[in-house]
C-alpha cells in the first residue's frame, strides 16, 4: 500500500535523508522513531508529496505521489505536525469542507462527518470554534480531518501531542 523506494533529501551539502527505503502493506501499522533531526518528517513530507525527494520515489497504492498526486492523495490522509485548522470554523463546519476537498459524495457528508465526530470524540464539542479549542480537542480536530474520504493510509506526524 505504501512504497517508499531510495529516498534522498539534500539541503546543500546536508542529507536530512539518505537512500531511505522501506513499505506497508494494506491493514500494517509502521512507526518512524528517531532522534530529533533524524529526518522523520522530511521522510513524511516526501510521502504526502509536501516536498519533492532529492532522489527515490514514494507511491501510495502503487501512485507515485509526484507522478500521479491526485490518484495518491485520493488514498492518504494526512495529520501534520501543526493541525492545518481554520480557527474561525466550527469543528463541523470544517470536517464538512474537509469532505469537499476529499471529494465525499454531498450527500455521504452529514453521516460520514457523524461518524468521525463519534470516532474522535468531537460530538460534545461538534459546534464550537476550532480557534476556542483546547490542544487536545484541536488535535483530534486534525485527527478527524485525516479521516475524512475513509482514507487507506493514514500518515500521522506526531499525532498524539496534546492528547
Amino acid at each position: 500500500m505504501l512504497q517508499v523506494q531510495g529516498v534522498s533529501k539534500r539541503y546543500g551539502a546536508t542529507y536530512a535523508l539518505q537512500d531511505v527505503s522501506f513499505s506497508a502493506p494494506r491493514g500494517g501499522v509502521l512507526g518512524l522513531l528517531g532522534q530529533n533531526g533524524a529526518g522523520k518528517t522530511t521522510a513524511l513530507n516526501i510521502i504526502t508529496g509536501y516536498v519533492a525527494a532529492s532522489r527515490g520515489s514514494a507511491a501510495i497504492g502503487g501512485h507515485d505521489i509526484v507522478q500521479n498526486p491526485r490518484e495518491a492523495k485520493r488514498l492518504m490522509g494526512y495529520l501534520p505536525e501543526q493541525p492545518p485548522l481554520y480557527d474561525e470554523m466550527t469543528v463541523t463546519g470544517y470536517l464538512r469542507f474537509c469532505c469537499r476537498l476529499k471529494e465525499v459524495a454531498p450527500r455521504a457528508v452529514p453521516g460520514h462527518v457523524a461518524h468521525i465526530l463519534r470516532t474522535t470524540g468531537l460530538d460534545d464539542v461538534s459546534g464550537r470554534r476550532l480557534g476556542n479549542l483546547s490542544k487536545g480537542f484541536r488535535q483530534r480536530a486534525g485527527i478527524a480531518q485525516a479521516l475524512c474520504g475513509a482514507p487507506e493510509v493514514l500518515v500521522l506526524d506526531e499525532p498524539t501531542v496534546g492528547l
